[in-house]
């Protein structure tokens, strides 16, 4: 038999238990099938707040406004003839008065074994807790102190808790509880709602912005059995009716482009990728992606379209481009400015101008002493990488905590993806820089961009390139994908792709610290 939870032992767990077998035997269901509210607390406050409906003498004699609410009981207090309690709902709280004469408790009825002459006002001190979530019925006044106020005529109890809520609802001073049991940070804390909604939010203007640029939303596998379109180690499972190995997505990129070659021009997908590397402020293993592809497009016109798109989510959410958010470093409050045009630098102009370095008078192994002195990269990894690499780790090292401002960082060597076309720019394209741009807010990576690649003899080269990698030891190198290049083969039209990290989006709009603030389950140890 399998042993009960530690709170089984606990006395709250026991009272309540106790309280809810009592409650049965007077005839209540504590946990009836449905309920109708016809108000939350937001739109009551909103809509009443300033409103002359009459004081308490009026709304129990029923002549002021009825409203019906429902939530979570979160403080009780007799006074006398009444009772005072906050009720709180998904958009606030409500405050309401139970009266002595005038409440009344959906389907309770009294018995001659009631002992102490259980009456509704008693069942209300005696068997209900904070944290139980009732139904409320009755009348809108405003008390003496001008606070608005349902009288209470009917109370139905809507469901039985059994344990108490979190620190008698002064809120979770342990971050990791408030993760881990992230119902009970809900229920405890206003700004964890308010965070959430927002990101709710910032999805449906994304889908909107998209929709009015004429792109179609799709939908790709997650489970592969070859994954792609990113650095980065997989998660692996096995897909048992077909005895087959499979992994989940690293990236939407593959599918996406393979419904380009099918002729569709412009599309866009939000899903869940998941990579198996580390876990910190900025990173979690399941996160939130948008990509969207245009036929005919290249990285240029996906600058204007990422400036474009953080402009407007500002403007809808905030009405203006600039908003205020804490530096990640200080925790200082700092002021951005999301307004298109964004500053665009290469990367070796990034290095020039952040870490007064110019990288083509470096030789390679000036610069793996350079990085091995940062302390923040793999000694062992220094020692194979590449020219074009080391520039991108210097950069990474060096530059990205400096651009705490919107940037574009384009023309990036080639080293740094397979899948992106070679620079327009003759001495450019001779000097291995790909036309690739990442954007940056609060020295943080926002969006990857390509002009897509789609030659296919270039394609084969360097997707054969990293399947050796990776073959070599290096687990963040992709297999080699025959089913795209086939693709490739039969024809891909100019196109411009992007890639945006919505979760870190809305850190920003939200000025949150940690990625875990804005993911309703973010894995913990």
């Amino acid at each position: 038999m399998p042993t009960k939870p530690d709170y089984h032992n606990h006395e709250e767990f026991q009272n309540r238990s106790r309280k809810l077998a009592e409650i049965r035997q007077l005839g209540v269901e504590p946990y009836p099938h449905h309920y109708h509210p016809t108000h939350h607390a937001e739109e009551l406050h909103k809509q009443f707040g300033q409103a002359a409906i009459g004081h308490s003498e009026e709304a129990g004699a029923g002549t002021t406004p009825v409203v019906c609410v429902a939530g979570r009981l979160i403080l009780f207090r007799a006074m006398g003839k009444n009772a005072f309690a906050h009720l709180q709902d998904a958009t606030g709280r409500i405050q309401i008065m139970f009266n002595r004469d005038l409440t009344e408790i959906d389907g309770w009825r009294a018995t001659a074994n009631d002992g102490d002459a259980l009456t509704p006002f008693k069942f209300l001190e005696k068997k209900i807790d904070l944290g139980d979530i009732i139904g409320v019925e009755g009348h809108l006044f405003h008390t003496n102190k001008g606070e608005l106020t349902i009288f209470a005529k009917k109370v139905t109890l809507l469901c039985k808790t059994l344990l108490p809520l979190a620190e008698k609802h002064s809120g979770l001073a342990d971050k990791e509880l408030r993760y881990r049991k992230r119902w009970l940070d809900l229920i405890s804390n206003d700004e964890v709602r308010k965070t959430f909604r927002i990101r709710s939010r910032i999805f449906h203007l994304i889908r909107d912005f998209f929709n009015a640029q004429s792109f179609i939303e799709v939908e790709t596998p997650i489970l592969q059995s070859i994954y792609g379109g990113a650095e980065a180690r997989p998660f692996e499972t096995k897909l048992h009716a077909l005895d087959q190995e499979m992994f989940l997505r690293i990236s939407l990129e593959i599918p996406l482009k393979k419904l380009i070659v099918g002729g569709m021009e412009r599309i866009f997908e939000i899903g869940r990728v998941f990579r198996n590397e580390g876990i910190d402020r900025n990173h979690n293993p399941e996160f939130t992606l948008l990509e969207a592809y245009a036929a005919y497009w290249d990285y240029r016109d996906m600058m204007q379209l990422v400036e474009n798109l953080f402009e407007t989510l500002a403007l809808q959410l905030y009405g203006k481009t600039e908003i205020s958010v804490a530096h990640p470093e200080t925790g200082e409050p700092v002021q951005i400015d999301l307004k298109a045009p964004w500053p665009r630098l290469t990367m070796k102009e990034g290095i020039s101008k952040f870490a007064q370095i110019d990288v083509d008078k470096l030789s390679d192994q000036q610069m793996r002493d350079l990085l091995t002195a940062s302390g923040h990269c793999d000694i062992k990894k220094l020692s194979t990488m590449s020219r074009g690499l080391l520039i991108a780790a210097l950069f990474a090292v060096k530059v990205e905590h400096h651009l705490i401002q919107p940037h574009h960082i384009i023309d990036h060597p080639i080293e740094t993806t397979p899948l992106c076309k070679p620079h327009r720019n003759q001495a450019e394209r001779q000097a291995g820089i790909v036309e690739r741009f990442e954007s940056f807010i609060l020295g943080q990576e926002i969006c990857n961009s390509y002009s897509e690649l789609n030659d296919p003899e270039i394609q084969r080269r360097l997707l054969e390139t990293q399947a050796q990698r990776r073959e070599a030891g290096d687990e963040e190198a992709s297999p080699l994908d025959e089913e795209f290049i086939e693709a490739i083969c039969q024809g891909m039209p100019p196109t411009g792709g992007v890639g945006i990290g919505l979760d870190r989006l809305v850190m920003i709009f939200t000025g949150v610290h940690s990625i875990r603030d804005v993911l309703y389950f973010p894995w913990m140890k």
